[in-house]
């Protein structure tokens, strides 16, 4: 996906649960387990790129988890967001950034439709117990706990 700035980018990641258990996906270029997601581009707004990534990486509906009640504006040109459970910021390479928008999210299921436009190693359901005996970075391993706890 085309990056909006040479120096830094908006992303979201999400941590989906289903079943007591939290998706993880390994990225196939770092090798690593990280979350589903991916840049926010110019026609979304985070909750939509947030959505979109989930359905474009791993085919499934999911529903934002809110820890606030959103109004319904009853105007057509003003529309309230959910806001991110956590907010970084981390550096890709020497010349560029990211700001991440990490949200979490419930699933309808656990059947994943992995994208042919996107390479997947891997995706696994992670219980809390695989979660703590897997090797993970410490922002993933402390936001995919996160999300158990508030979603299982």
């Amino acid at each position: 996906m085309p990056h909006i700035h040479d120096k830094i980018d908006f992303t979201v990641e999400v941590f989906i649960v289903y079943n007591n258990k939290v998706l993880l996906r390994k990225h196939d270029k770092y090798k690593i387990w990280l979350s589903i997601g991916g840049h926010i581009e110019l026609e979304d707004d985070p909750n939509e790129a947030a959505i979109r990534e989930v359905k474009e990486e791993v085919g499934l509906d999911i529903e934002l988890y809110s820890p606030v009640n959103i109004p319904n504006p009853s105007d057509k040109n003003y529309k309230e967001l959910i806001p991110p459970i956590y907010l970084n910021r981390h550096r890709i390479n020497d010349n560029h950034e990211h700001v991440t928008l990490v949200y979490f999210a419930k699933s309808f299921s656990d059947e994943l439709k992995l994208s042919d436009k996107e390479i997947t190693e891997e995706c696994k359901w992670f219980s809390k117990e695989e979660l703590d005996n897997e090797e993970l970075k410490d922002n993933v391993r402390f936001y995919a706990n996160e999300a158990l706890i508030l979603l299982s």
